[in-house]
């Protein structure tokens, strides 16, 4: 919510967050402002600090500015540094930077906001471990960080380590995603390539050969859009163009939805029609084209979201269960949690808690979806898992 002028009455969260940091309510704009919450070890919150012990917000505090317009998710607990564009087209990390994953060619840990180099970064942004990915508004699809341990994650035909955004060559790039050390991609043109990692068909590619460029998944009919294409540990998710779901990779959870654990190195449907898909460490959360909400895969620490503890020696969920509830309409996993929006502009967020990730002023963890105060921005790239915290633009 946007104050302009002295606000009577019962204040919001947000409104109480800026009279809090910031020691005003009279100039305060909640519009695209960028608020984060969990713990911030290496600065990845940016908020300027950082230090040992670890300074933790178990609420969402506001990013100094506004204008913000994508956050990156991650679902690897070593993600810890953040990037984020602005509506102005400019890229912006901070956080970690032990392998240059931040692209300011040093390895200096920055604990606030600094711009990387350019004006033209699109809506798609992701990182994973220790490196980043970024197409631009032209289609160009660039890379930087860590090298994928020797599986050439970057997708430069080698394993050599980059400070700096290197160019991927190709053009029309539409969607990326991120999955352990590997890199999942989709073309303009419906087609999907893949590179990194692949010991357990992560790729989907048929084979469990790892490769350092793009390699081509078959099919011409993925959709390219956002929200379409997800990776987790070592299991991936696409949606088709007719709204089908499939999956590959590991599947010792039942995270592929197929009611077994059985890998698979080739993509494998699953039954319905979908319209978002989100994979976590160990499992998937989906939205059908009904505004339905569904899970499966592990279940450790209720991180599925359905009421329930983990059943000892149980392997969670190996095909799609429903969340209640009928108007969401994003979803992105983490390490640990899940969280997802629905049309209405409410965030919700489910799992471990023992740092506040979840955004709820305590350290309780929660195996239902719990409701983050605050009016949130519903539109594609707008939510994002950090390491053991979050991110979220607040409404527009």
């Amino acid at each position: 919510m946007a104050i302009t002028d002295k606000e009577k009455g019962v204040w919001g969260l947000d409104q109480v967050y800026n009279k809090i940091n910031q020691g005003s309510i009279w100039e305060y704009s909640g519009a695209a402002g960028l608020f984060v919450w969990g713990i911030n070890e290496s600065g990845q919150l940016g908020l300027n600090e950082g230090g040992n012990p670890a300074p933790k917000y178990s609420s969402p505090v506001q990013i100094p500015g506004t204008t913000w317009a994508f956050v990156a998710n991650g679902t690897n607990g070593d993600d810890k540094f953040m990037v984020a564009t602005k509506t102005d087209g400019t890229l912006w990390t901070w956080g970690h930077n032990e392998d240059g994953q931040l692209g300011h060619n040093n390895k200096t840990v920055y604990s606030s906001p600094v711009q990387v180099p350019g004006t033209t970064w699109g809506q798609q942004i992701k990182r994973e471990g220790k490196r980043t990915f970024a197409i631009k508004t032209d289609g160009t699809l660039w890379s930087w960080g860590t090298n994928g341990g020797g599986y050439g994650a970057l997708g430069h035909n080698n394993k050599t380590q980059y400070s700096s955004p290197k160019q991927v060559p190709g053009s029309t790039w539409a969607n990326l995603a991120t999955m352990g050390s590997a890199c999942l991609t989709t073309k303009s043109d419906g087609t999907m390539w893949n590179w990194g990692a692949n010991s357990f068909g992560m790729l989907g590619i048929g084979n469990n050969t790892a490769y350092s460029s793009p390699k081509q998944v078959p099919g011409t009919t993925w959709n390219s859009g956002k929200g379409k294409l997800s990776g987790g540990g070592q299991h991936a998710a696409a949606i088709k163009t007719d709204g089908t779901l499939w999956m590959w990779g590991v599947n010792e959870y039942g995270m592929l939805g197929q009611n077994n654990t059985t890998n698979k190195n080739s993509p494998v449907q699953v039954p319905g029609s979908w319209s978002e898909v989100g994979c976590n460490n160990r499992g998937i959360s989906a939205i059908k084209t009904d505004g339905t909400l569904w899970v499966w895969g592990s279940n450790m620490d209720g991180r599925l979201g359905l009421n329930e503890a983990e059943v000892p020696g149980s392997l969670g969920r190996s095909s799609p269960t429903q969340i209640p509830g009928t108007t969401w309409n994003k979803v992105v996993g983490g390490l640990q949690n899940n969280m997802a929006t629905k049309t209405d502009g409410t965030l919700w967020m489910w799992g471990p808690n023992s740092y506040g990730s979840l955004g709820q002023n305590n350290i309780v963890a929660y195996s239902s979806p719990v409701q983050v105060s605050g009016s949130w921005n519903t539109g594609d790239g707008k939510i994002a898992h950090l390491y053991l915290g979050a991110a979220a633009i607040a409404n527009i």
